[in-house]
């Protein structure tokens, strides 16, 4: 049994057209799934509909089943016990993420007295070894501090390690690295590749960044206006994609390949007019 089911998921706002066209993906416990396409193609949406945080005038239609239970329609108690357990979610800014008046020891703990009955020591403890599972090697000095006071790549780890804490069985990532330096990035990226790995959490990973999707997802899903175009294994997707739209992604994505003074490619040049 899939651990993520989405069957004909269509999302709206208001009277405007849909946004997420009827798509339909599974994610199985412990699989890395890419979501890729361009800004606006309806990943974050997606997201947000699996999540159960869309805002009060969406429209929504269509089934998803996280395990046995029904998002669609689910209350908010209900979902307010999945997010931060079973489910959880990295989004792209960090600082926005994080309470600027709490330390960072604090929020992750928070996180882990709501769903278990830690008493403080212990959850305090907790908290420092997961700060050390996400590369800090100064826990103590990281949940005494407040966000401003840390990098933009350390309030990242951070915010990997609330959402890793309770050792969910899906974890969300929204463009997670989007706002970090390559280099931050590259470090950010490896860390949560190997907590993941030693939990066996199953991850949905949503970026425009076709480089880090190969590196971190063993299957894809390619978005257009909404819509599911193209899926497969991430070796496939990257070297034999078949739907014009992908091949326009993969093309714009290997600039090392473009000849000196030639018109760099667009990915319309390849889709454009072209069938879904």
């Amino acid at each position: 049994m899939s651990l993520l089911r989405v069957r004909d998921l269509t999302v709206a706002f208001g009277r405007r057209p849909p946004v997420v066209r009827g798509i339909s993906f599974d994610v199985e416990p412990g699989q890395r799934v890419g979501l890729i396409g361009e800004s606006g193609c309806g990943k974050t949406v997606t997201s947000l509909a699996v999540m159960g945080l869309l805002p009060d005038n969406a429209r929504i239609s269509g089934s998803i089943r996280l395990g046995d239970v029904e998002v669609v329609g689910s209350s908010d108690r209900a979902m307010s016990e999945l997010r931060g357990d079973e489910l959880t979610m990295i989004f792209q800014e960090p600082m926005t993420a994080l309470d600027p008046t709490m330390r960072c020891g604090r929020q992750v703990a928070e996180v882990l007295r709501l769903h278990s009955t830690a008493a403080p020591g212990a959850a305090r403890e907790r908290v420092l070894v997961m700060l050390g599972e996400v590369g800090f090697a100064d826990p103590e000095r990281i949940a005494n501090s407040f966000p401003h006071e840390l990098s933009g790549g350390q309030r990242q780890r951070v915010v990997t390690a609330m959402a890793l804490i309770n050792s969910p069985d899906l974890v969300i990532c929204d463009e997670p690295t989007t706002a970090l330096d390559v280099t931050v990035q590259a470090t950010v990226l490896k860390l949560l590749d190997r907590v993941l790995a030693s939990q066996n959490a199953a991850c949905l990973f949503i970026s425009h960044d076709l480089a880090v999707v190969s590196e971190l997802c063993s299957d894809v899903l390619v978005m257009l206006d909404g819509e599911i175009v193209e899926r497969g294994t991430a070796s496939g997707i990257f070297t034999d994609a078949q739907h014009p739209y992908t091949k326009g992604l993969v093309a714009t994505s290997r600039l090392d390949l473009v000849e000196p003074g030639s018109r760099l490619p667009l990915v319309e040049d390849f889709y454009a007019g072209a069938e879904r």
